[in-house]
C-alpha cells in the first residue's frame, strides 16, 4: 500500500514522488554498449529511439518533425499551431526567438495564435511531412478533433495524438457534444495517442477507449506553470508507475492488449530520460530539451502550447538561448558538457549497459530505490 499521509482532519493525501526522488539500481550484470538496444514500436511504427517530439511551435516544424524521425524517433507537428495558420510562420518565430521573458511576450503569443486555422494549410503540411519519407504524426486537441479531423484523415496521417493538459474518457459537458474517445477511436483505422494523464484510474479509463498509446503528465517543466494556475502537479515517477500497474490490468483484462506510456513532464536529462523508462514508459515526449538544437524553428526559444492560450495561458515563455548543437548531437552526441543534456539516448544506452539490460522492455523491470 502507498503511503497516506493525514493533511488534516479527515482529509487525506497519497505520497507522490517525481523523477528527482528516485534513482535506478544496477544489477548482477552489466553488458556491452554495443549490445544495447533502444528500438520502440507502436502499432506498426518501428523507432530507433523512444523519443516522441512534444508538438510545441518552438520545436516542431514540417522540417524538424521530418529530421527527428529521420534520426530515429517520431516528430509529432501540432495542428492547431503556427504553421496551419501563417502560409509561412518564419518571419513570426524570428520576432518571437527575439523576446524577452516578460509579460509582453504571453501577450504576443496570443495575438500570433488569435489568427484563425486553414483547413488547406493542415492539408499542406502532412503533404510535406509525407514528402520527408518518415511516420507522419500530428497533434490535435480533444476539444478540435471532431471539427479537424476529416481534413487531418482526409490529408493522410498515420498516427494521430488527441492532446490537451489532462484528458480523460468521460467529459461531460452541459453545453456542447463532448467528444466521445471509445466511438471515434472505434472508427479509425490508424492509432491514437491519447492524454495527458495523471493517475491509475485515468490511464485505465483511456486504455479502454482503443487508444495505441496514452500520455503519461502534462509536460511538466520549470517553464510550466499549471500548478501555479490550476493547482495541478504531477510527481511523474508515481504517475508512470500506476499508469504501468493500469497497463498491467488492462492487459489481463483484454488478455494480451499492449498500450504503452509515453511520459511527458521532468524531462531534462539522459538520466531523466532512464528513470521515466525504468518506472514502466515506453518511450519519452520531450520539449525543452529539443529547443536548445540549433534546428529548433523558434531560434531556442520555448513555450508550451497552452501558453498561447486566449483566456487562461498555462506556460511562461523562455527566451532564446545559445544552442547546445545539432539534433544529431542533442541525441547521439558526443557531448561536451558532463550535465546529461547532450547525448540523450546515448546517456540512455549507457544507463542500459551499466545495469544489464539488453532492450526497453526488460529494461522497464529494472530496480529503483527511494534516496530523498
Amino acid at each position: 500500500m502507498r503511503d497516506v499521509v493525514e493533511i488534516g482532519l479527515g482529509k487525506t493525501a497519497q505520497r507522490g514522488y517525481h523523477l528527482d526522488d528516485i534513482a535506478i539500481v544496477p544489477s548482477r550484470r552489466t553488458r556491452d554498449v554495443d549490445d544495447v538496444s533502444t528500438a520502440w514500436q507502436l502499432d506498426a511504427y518501428q523507432f530507433g529511439i523512444p523519443c516522441v517530439g512534444h508538438p510545441s511551435d518552438a520545436t516542431m516544424s514540417p522540417a524538424s518533425a521530418v529530421r527527428l524521425g529521420q534520426l530515429g524517433g517520431l516528430g509529432v507537428l501540432n495542428v492547431e499551431g503556427l504553421w496551419t495558420r501563417y502560409e509561412n510562420p518564419a518571419k513570426i518565430l524570428e520576432e518571437l526567438a527575439g523576446l524577452d521573458e516578460d509579460a509582453r511576450a504571453t501577450k504576443r503569443l496570443q495575438e500570433v495564435y488569435a489568427e484563425p486555422i486553414r483547413p488547406d494549410l493542415i492539408a499542406e503540411r502532412v503533404r510535406e511531412l509525407r514528402a520527408g519519407g518518415g511516420t507522419v504524426a500530428v497533434r490535435v486537441s480533444p476539444q478540435h478533433t471532431l471539427a479537424l479531423a476529416p481534413v487531418i484523415l482526409d490529408a493522410g496521417v498515420d498516427i494521430l495524438v488527441i492532446q490537451g493538459t489532462i484528458v480523460s474518457a468521460e467529459h461531460v459537458s452541459t453545453t456542447d457534444e463532448p467528444l466521445n474517445l471509445k466511438e471515434f477511436i472505434a472508427d479509425l483505422d490508424l492509432p491514437v495517442i491519447v492524454g495527458g494523464c495523471t493517475d491509475y484510474k485515468t490511464a485505465l479509463h483511456l486504455m479502454r477507449t482503443g487508444a495505441a498509446g496514452v500520455i503519461v503528465g502534462i509536460g511538466g517543466d520549470e517553464w510550466s506553470t499549471t500548478e501555479s494556475v490550476l493547482g495541478i502537479r504531477v510527481p511523474m515517477a508515481t504517475a508512470i508507475a500506476d499508469a504501468a500497474a493500469a497497463r498491467r490490468d488492462y492487459l489481463d483484462e483484454t488478455g494480451g492488449r499492449y498500450v504503452h506510456l509515453i511520459a511527458d513532464g521532468d524531462l531534462q536529462t539522459s538520466g531523466d530520460i532512464a528513470k521515466a523508462l525504468g518506472c514502466g514508459a515506453d518511450a519519452v515526449m520531450l520539449g525543452e530539451p529539443l529547443s536548445l538544437c540549433s534546428e529548433a524553428p523558434a531560434g531556442g526559444a520555448w513555450w508550451h502550447s497552452a501558453a498561447s492560450h486566449p483566456s487562461l495561458p498555462r506556460g511562461a515563455f523562455e527566451a532564446a538561448s545559445e544552442p547546445l548543437g545539432s539534433l544529431e548531437q542533442l541525441l547521439f552526441g558526443p557531448a561536451d558538457e558532463p550535465d546529461g543534456q547532450l547525448n540523450l539516448f546515448g546517456g540512455l544506452r549507457r544507463a542500459m549497459a551499466k545495469c544489464g539490460y539488453r532492450d526497453l522492455k526488460e529494461f522497464q523491470k529494472v530496480g529503483l530505490v527511494l534516496d530523498r
